[in-house]
């Protein structure tokens, strides 16, 4: 079997990602990440009976890349998935040289040494919609890019790295932009499960902005068969987006919630002030997939919104132990 890195491993993506390719069983899977493996809680994968076939390596790409070299020359995989990345917006206002050092410094260390690997069948770079800016209309793969916060600037800057080395040196390289991800074991202050986890324990969910800006939410799974496929017949040097039909308000999206859970909308949420560089639209197009895979996405609002209900009251008593808010690390 080829073998398969995941670079950020311990990130929701990556975790499920990886919970895929066991499930294929057509791949050895490496998982790295720079921080120790979490728990069952977060990593799907750690539930399966078999994962002989899976090895994990704490490294951190800002620390250890030397380390990383080695490994990877050692290891000589066909297929690099890279889903590490400082990825919460708000945040990058504050630290912003942090975000630049893991989205575009470690990204251009890593590319160029990975370009003269002969043994690289495709590196596969999980970028973000947030470096478009607003995403208002017919957002396709060839929309300029238009980054609104230090977040979308450094994940910019990254992806541009790397489209110069397929330029220069037919670098095997494909981008992923897919629209706002969920699901079950995702992080706890992401909007689904954190409003599911308030509704439960009887605090007012926060509507930043009114809960006006449009999003697109995605089930983690479909958009993991959409990354599986790109890597395996994606096209060199092409981006693909995977994103759902339509984007609905935050609003709304929470008014959904409110009634799988059987909550009342009104009296448990509050509005409160948008947050800096909150983009107002977050929706693209994934013709391009859809016609080239003929990946469609599968899991309903409704039904993923279930599940992740469901994984909630399963796992309460660990999730009760767990922090709600984002706890940035450097």
């Amino acid at each position: 079997m080829k073998t398969v890195f995941v670079i950020g491993s311990n990130s929701f993506s990556g975790s499920d990602f990886i919970d895929l390719l066991l499930e294929t069983d057509r791949y050895n899977v490496v998982g790295l990440s720079r921080s120790p493996e979490k728990t069952g809680l977060f990593l799907p994968y750690k539930k399966r009976l078999d994962s002989s076939n899976f090895e994990f390596h704490q490294i951190d790409l800002n620390h250890d890349m030397l380390k990383l070299f080695s490994l990877l020359v050692d290891r000589e995989p066909a297929y690099i998935v890279n889903f590490a990345a400082q990825s919460e917006v708000a945040p990058s206002w504050e630290n912003p040289d942090q975000w630049f050092q893991t989205n575009t410094v470690s990204i251009a260390k890593l590319s160029n040494f990975l370009k003269d690997q002969k043994w690289l069948e495709k590196y596969v770079h999980i970028s973000s919609p947030e470096v478009y800016g607003t995403c208002d209309g017919n957002i396709t793969e060839v929309a300029p890019i238009n980054p609104t916060t230090p977040y979308a600037a450094s994940k910019a800057a990254g992806d541009l790295m790397l489209l110069t080395l397929v330029k220069s040196f037919s670098f095997p390289l494909v981008i992923i932009r897919s629209t706002n991800v969920y699901g079950s074991c995702q992080q706890l202050f992401k909007i689904i499960p954190r409003s599911i986890i308030y509704l439960k324990s009887g605090r007012k969910i926060e509507l930043h902005g009114a809960g006006e800006a449009i999003k697109s939410y995605i089930h983690i799974r479909d958009v993991s068969l959409g990354q599986l496929v790109a890597m395996e017949r994606g096209k060199i040097g092409e981006i693909y987006h995977f994103s759902p039909d339509q984007g609905i308000r935050v609003r709304d999206l929470v008014k959904k919630i409110c009634q799988v859970i059987g909550k009342d909308f009104r009296s448990n949420t509050i509005d409160v002030g948008e947050r800096l560089g909150q983009d107002k639209a977050y929706v693209i197009d994934s013709t391009k997939a859809r016609n080239q895979f003929l990946w469609l996405p599968e899991i309903t609002l409704t039904d993923g919104l279930q599940q992740v209900r469901n994984w909630v009251e399963e796992e309460w008593d660990l999730i009760c132990s767990e922090p709600l808010e984002y706890v940035h690390r450097p």
